[in-house]
């Protein structure tokens, strides 16, 4: 690393809390030396009341970017001159661009889940599917599934001073693809949980819930919702296998870990900071086998 940091090395940086378990900065560091682009990435543990500073000192030291984790997607929006389609819909970003001083917001997250899932030769069209989450992945995953064609989708959200919001993206969904049907419930509701997740054809965990320091917790409480064959996806990639996964598993559901959706969406962001393609297949092997 050091023998690539000039006086030009442009940084860039992931924000949020925790971030100490992140991959982001060995994937990127190494697509960065593996191309021969002049570019450091860097991991900041930042409290959502300190996203305006972060993003303030980010344009002050003239980033090129930086992607931003769990819990400031939808804070760090308020504070951007311009967003993509997928972001204003949504209401949060994941990655911020800095184009001479102007912050573009876009959201790669929706992107990288349904990426993901192709990976392992699962497509989201016709399907239906329930996810537990309304925050920024949550709802970019929710959103990117119904763009691609999902039938139906039951989100699961905690109902607090926040549940609004997820019902007004269940409405943003209903008005940008009418044909795809969308019902928002009580996370808390055990038994309507188990019920769609029964009659689903993928499940997927938008939540922190699994993530350390929470790796003995499941977001599902009744294991009876798994049946062999449900696709069951986590969006938590620390650990890799979640308590959540491990049940499923043994209820032989097909298991899909968090890593690659962060290698996805990672491959998406990367483009839009660099315009070149990530070397996925060797950041693959190095860095998800």
């Amino acid at each position: 690393m050091e023998s690539r940091i000039t006086g030009h090395t442009g940084l860039l940086a992931l924000i949020g809390s925790p971030v100490g378990h992140s991959g982001s900065p060995a994937m990127y560091n190494y697509s960065f030396a593996r191309l021969g682009l002049d570019y450091a990435y860097v991991a900041f543990d930042i409290k959502v009341e300190e996203v305006g500073d972060a993003i303030a000192a980010m344009k002050t030291f003239k980033m090129r970017g930086c992607n931003v984790t769990m819990p400031c997607k939808t804070e760090a929006l308020k504070y951007m001159d311009e967003l993509s389609p997928a972001a204003r819909i949504i209401g949060a970003v994941n990655t911020i661009v800095n184009e001479d001083g102007k912050l573009i917001g876009y959201i790669t997250d929706g992107e990288g889940f349904v990426a993901n899932l192709k990976d392992h030769g699962i497509d989201v069209k016709g399907k239906k599917i329930t996810v537990a989450g309304g925050g920024g992945a949550a709802t970019a995953i929710q959103v990117q599934c119904a763009l691609d064609g999902a039938r139906e989708i039951s989100i699961f959200n905690i109902k607090d001073e926040f549940f609004e919001r997820t019902l007004d993206t269940a409405e943003k969904i209903k008005k940008e693809v009418p044909g795809c049907v969308v019902n928002v419930y009580d996370i808390a509701d055990v038994q309507k949980m188990t019920e769609e997740i029964q009659s689903s054809d993928i499940f997927a965990n938008a939540t922190i819930v699994g993530m350390k320091p929470m790796e003995q917790e499941s977001v599902v409480k009744d294991t009876r919702a798994f049946r062999p064959g449900l696709v069951v996806a986590d969006a938590v990639y620390n650990p890799v296998e979640t308590r959540l996964l491990k049940e499923a598993k043994e209820a032989g559901c097909v298991c899909i870990n968090g890593k690659g959706m962060l290698l996805w969406q990672g491959v998406a962001a990367f483009k839009l900071y660099t315009g070149k393609d990530m070397p996925v297949d060797e950041v693959k092997e190095k860095f998800f086998s």
